[in-house]
């Protein structure tokens, strides 16, 4: 049997996490996704640093262009835009899948025109020698797996990430919030590789009845703060806390798990 820790890169106190998280069925959290798309879409552009206010973003959704905004921000808000819906119509269709196809067919939207490629692994594609880091302010570094001619250490470390999620974790959220820090650990891409693992996140927590995690764009410091102490030290027990104060039945969800005070 794998071991889930060794397969995911990292560990955390299992103990922690939530067992009881509020279900709804499956319109109910894609319905309440669709209206929140205009605040998703804003709180993950401001974790990307984009300039775009809530209401340019709201402006730009409803089909009309900004003045004064490069376009590189305003593909990048857009974008976002295009994979939430393209997840939306996955979970409404019972389609969505926590696979490398899905993956990669988000990536494909996510990051289209600003990763140095988009839509397959590093390694994958043309470009087989650069390998990306993560900047850790004063921390320096995270460097990850190295960029080589068809990502065999990578597809390698996926799908046994993969097969431990789905077999150790029978929480849904538990799985959703490991895979989240898998993907962006392990940086199977050039970049984009936390906005997309955060869409697959929230694709399993939708596809389960769960209503989908946004991180608050007036949490993106902390949100920053944490995911560098993360990268240090390869624990992500108070990554997973954070995600749950971010979940729109945390305050029900800590009522319920005593085991999380």
């Amino acid at each position: 049997m794998i071991d889930l820790f060794a397969a995911l890169g990292f560990r955390w106190n299992r103990e922690k996490i939530p067992h009881q998280i509020p279900t709804h069925s499956i319109d109910r959290v894609t319905f309440h996704f669709h209206r929140m798309l205009t605040t998703y879409v804003w709180d993950a552009s401001v974790l990307e640093g984009n300039p775009f206010t809530f209401p340019e973003v709201k402006t730009l959704l409803e089909g009309v262009t900004v003045g004064g905004r490069k376009i590189s921000d305003q593909e990048q808000v857009l974008n976002l835009a295009i994979s939430s819906k393209y997840l939306l119509s996955l979970v409404k269709a019972g389609k969505f899948k926590l696979d490398k196809i899905t993956f990669t067919e988000l990536h494909g939207l996510v990051a289209k025109n600003e990763a140095l490629e988009w839509g397959h692994f590093r390694g994958e594609g043309l470009e087989t020698n650069y390998t990306p880091d993560v900047g850790l302010g004063p921390e320096g570094r995270h460097t990850p797996l190295p960029t080589v001619p068809g990502a065999p250490e990578l597809n390698r470390v996926f799908s046994e990430g993969l097969q431990a999620l789905n077999n150790t974790l029978e929480s849904p959220f538990e799985r959703a919030a490991a895979f989240f820090l898998f993907g962006a650990l392990q940086q199977f891409f050039f970049d984009g590789n936390k906005r997309t693992s955060r869409f697959m996140m929230n694709g399993i927590l939708m596809s389960s009845g769960m209503d989908a995690i946004s991180i608050p764009a007036a949490k993106a410091q902390d949100f920053n703060e944490k995911m560098v102490r993360f990268y240090m030290a390869k624990d992500a027990t108070e990554m997973m806390e954070f995600l749950v104060s971010c979940h729109p039945d945390a305050i029900t969800i800590q009522q319920n798990n005593p085991q999380m005070e």
